[in-house]
């Protein structure tokens, strides 16, 4: 057991903030006052005392709540595996409807928010465009806007920091449930400052309302805060996690595991035909910057190799601001490709509700970095590649800054 002085020595270089909900809750609450309210939500979605909104919502005197909006997961993270859809239903603890927006429909439907006069939104981000929780806040603007509702969408900290911008913007041609919008692979944005961007810059154009936290700063990872940390998704657990989500990803295109139905998700990567040693030697030999790969051998347990003994590396950041993750995930899929030419192969469709289109490009955001690597272009023209983009990118995001 931690003693209360030294909970107090934990957390005393760690950064107070009040989260967008908290903030709604109390000094907004006359935006609530009198309205029928939809929340989408999570197990994320907690205030500082780890309660969770809807019950929040529920338990409140002058907030209405008559519907909840389930993303992907589900309202309380139940689901596990990714293309695995929740169904509709009532909750457990407040007995207000549940509407699944991972089902046959991504979009509240005119249904669905018969009831409804205000969407909140309040779901953690992890700072990577691959990630469907800030495309559920846009698909929510779309329907609000159809129907003549109001959305306001309710701030957390981008657990990676809201100051490094990397990797390629999405080529609209590459568009999925997985980006919709040709932004970069690691945005620097916050759900806010996202959420205005899809609506001035790509043409949304609904009823919106941000509500900010206090106290974060973008130079800030969510650990150096003292937000409440609740896994976002399944296999998202830690803000180690989200470190490295920019880089693995990327194995979510192909036949390797990316770690999936094992501890270390996300850090752990390799296939059962890859020589863990030779592996490593050859990612060592590329020199990447903050980051460690130690050969290992992994079983996952479900997904990808099930059962099956995995040769790989398991990422480790040994330094997270020198750390380059996007041209690190792109380079692992890259060596792969190059040492087994024979067994390396990439994901078939479907992937998130894409059925005829190959999974890495989507991820990815574009088919040049796959058609590169095909080539056998070094990682060095291939990261020069994206630059013209992501530097009018930068500026286009300081437009919808928030911090």
């Amino acid at each position: 057991m931690v003693s209360e002085e030294r909970y107090i020595e934990m957390t005393n270089n760690l950064r107070p903030i009040k989260l967008g909900v908290e903030r709604l809750l109390t000094e907004k609450i006359d935006l609530l006052r009198g309205a029928r309210v939809g929340l989408v939500c999570n197990q994320a979605s907690v205030d500082h005392g780890f309660r969770h909104a809807a019950d929040l919502f529920h338990q409140h005197p002058d907030v209405n709540l008559t519907a909840l909006f389930g993303p992907q997961h589900g309202i309380r993270g139940d689901v596990q595996d990714n293309m695995v859809e929740t169904a509709h239903a009532v909750d457990r603890k407040t007995s207000v409807p549940i509407y699944s927006l991972y089902s046959e429909t991504r979009e509240p439907t005119e249904e669905m928010l018969r009831d409804v006069d205000v969407i909140v939104v309040d779901l953690q981000d992890v700072g990577t465009r691959i990630y469907t929780f800030v495309y559920t806040l846009a698909n929510c603007m779309r329907a609000a806007r159809k129907f003549g509702k109001k959305v306001i969408a309710c701030d957390r900290p981008n657990p990676i920091g809201g100051t490094e911008v990397a990797g390629v913007v999405l080529d609209p041609a590459c568009a999925s449930f997985v980006g919709q919008f040709p932004i970069a692979t690691r945005h620097g944005m916050t759900f806010c400052e996202l959420g205005r961007m899809f609506n001035e810059q790509f043409g949304i154009d609904s009823e919106l309302e941000c509500v900010t936290m206090s106290g974060w700063s973008r130079e800030l990872w969510y650990d150096e805060t003292d937000g409440p940390w609740v896994l976002p998704s399944p296999n998202i657990p830690t803000v180690e996690t989200t470190t490295v989500f920019p880089a693995s990803v990327h194995l979510e295109g192909t036949q390797m595991s990316e770690g999936r139905g094992t501890t270390r998700v996300f850090e752990l990567v390799g296939a059962p035909y890859i020589d863990a040693d030779a592996f490593a030697d050859a990612l060592a030999k590329l020199d990447m910057p903050g980051v460690y790969f130690r050969s290992c051998v992994f079983m996952p347990t479900f997904q990808k190799h099930a059962g099956k003994a995995c040769g790989g590396v398991q990422i480790h950041v040994t330094n997270r601001q020198t750390f380059e993750p996007v041209i690190t995930g792109i380079a692992i899929v890259k060596t792969a490709h190059d040492m087994y030419p024979d067994d390396f192969r990439w994901k078939d469709p479907p992937y998130e509700y894409e059925y005829d289109r190959n999974p890495f490009d989507l991820i990815a955001g574009t088919s040049e970095v796959r058609t590169a690597i095909e080539r056998g272009d070094d990682l060095k023209s291939i990261q020069a590649s994206w630059q013209r983009p992501l530097a009018e990118f930068s500026a286009l995001r300081e437009q919808f800054l928030l911090y």
